[in-house]
């Protein structure tokens, strides 16, 4: 018999093993990415307090699409949030997920679009 693979638990396993490590402060907020089949979500964290700052995704966008497009224009709106809160710099927390594709693209576009990470 076939082990079947857990994907979902191997994700949140890296994840966890990620958050020891990272942390967000007032100062230094945690940029989060959640990624799914239709939507991506990033927010911007600090954990000290436990609050989010700031937070957006292809919905609240708008977009049909869920592509490297969608994830750079999301990437693009949470800068222009964190810059419009004066904030400049963040701690890039990539939520289990390698750093590829949707998550690279949203990274890149937010440090061209003025964050610091």
């Amino acid at each position: 018999m076939i082990k079947q693979v857990d994907r979902k638990g191997a994700r949140h396993k890296r994840h966890r093993r990620v958050r020891v490590k990272v942390s967000g402060t007032a100062e230094r907020p945690r940029l989060t990415v959640f990624r799914s089949l239709a939507h991506t979500y990033v927010q911007l964290v600090d954990d000290a307090s436990g609050r989010t700052l700031a937070s957006a995704s292809t919905v609240d966008l708008k977009l049909d699409k869920n592509d490297l497009a969608a994830a750079q224009a999301v990437g693009k709106a949470i800068a222009g949030k964190a810059v419009k809160a004066g904030l400049k710099q963040v701690v890039f927390d990539r939520g289990g997920y390698l750093y590829h594709g949707r998550v690279k693209a949203l990274a890149e576009a937010a440090r061209e679009s003025g964050l610091e990470f």
